[in-house]
């Protein structure tokens, strides 16, 4: 049996999607902190089994009788990151898998201004470590967050931020479709993938130039400090934390840590992946 993790998220939800279209759902569990948001796949005969990654029972038995386990990520960063996915990847041990899998990200590194990319970097140690056979599925940057940095400079013709480097923005539905592909096509993957990426990095400026072409007027890329984003954004409510961590996010674009562009998704895929154009064209028209 394949297991998903955080089948009620974005990404995990769409990886469902994908394996529902190569295999039988009886092959299919979800583990899920709330099973009632999972009722839809229940009833399309998907196995689905309450599983928090602070609750070592619960994924024990979520994760019983699984021959492949994906863990997604947590939506956190820090110690409590690293220690859950630690966890989950426990559980998928005792729970006799043959193999992991995990979405980790093209710019997983212990040295990167970004925390996220640290924790990653520390669950692929521990992935390594583990004895058990497993893909760590270092995935582009989603194309969503381009979006949301964006979202504001649409009514007000400003897309301000700090200074930025070239990212490989890359379309959440791209990346569940390679994860299928990884867990049904034996190998096509294995361990440390290359970054699974769109075909093209592109900074702050590009975006702003190819919503201005989208919207029909102007969006204009303003370069601030990072001091004067951070101020901005506390102004507007986000908390201390929450804005470090975004100026980590820009610190690491600088240092060209998103910059890559590789083609094995391309290939995995066998199509090209959507472009950040068309993916904002999209989110535009509705």
């Amino acid at each position: 049996m394949i297991i998903v993790t955080g089948a009620n998220g974005q990404l995990g939800r769409a990886v469902v999607e994908r394996l529902l279209q190569r295999v039988p759902a009886a092959r299919l569990g979800v583990s899920v902190r709330e099973p009632e948001q999972a009722s839809a796949l229940a009833e399309r005969g998907v196995r689905v089994r309450r599983g928090a990654f602070e609750d070592a029972a619960s994924l024990r038995r979520a994760f019983e009788g699984a021959s492949q386990v994906l863990i997604v990520s947590v939506n956190s960063a820090g110690e409590d990151a690293v220690r859950q996915h630690g966890a989950a990847l426990e559980a998928a041990r005792a729970a006799g898998a043959r193999r992991v899998l995990y979405t980790s990200h093209m710019g997983a590194s212990p040295a990167s201004p970004f925390a996220p990319m640290r924790d990653h970097a520390a669950t692929e140690a521990s992935l390594q470590a583990s004895g058990v056979s497993f893909i760590s599925l270092r995935n582009g940057f989603y194309a969503a967050s381009g979006f949301m940095l964006l979202e504001r400079a649409l009514t007000t013709g400003k897309l301000v931020a700090p200074e930025d480097g070239p990212v490989s923005w890359t379309e959440h539905g791209d990346l569940a479709d390679a994860a299928a592909i990884a867990l049904t096509d034996e190998g096509r993957l294995e361990g440390l993938t290359p970054p699974l990426t769109a075909t093209a990095a592109l900074d702050l400026a590009d975006i702003a130039a190819i919503a201005s072409e989208l919207v029909g007027r102007s969006i204009t890329r303003v370069t601030v400090s990072d001091q004067a984003f951070r101020a901005d954004l506390m102004s507007h409510g986000v908390p201390e934390q929450r804005a470090d961590l975004l100026l980590g996010l820009f610190a690491a674009s600088r240092k060209r840590e998103f910059a890559a562009v590789d083609s094995t998704l391309e290939r995995l895929l066998g199509r090209a992946p959507m472009s950040m154009r068309h993916y904002l064209a999209t989110r535009l028209s509705r």
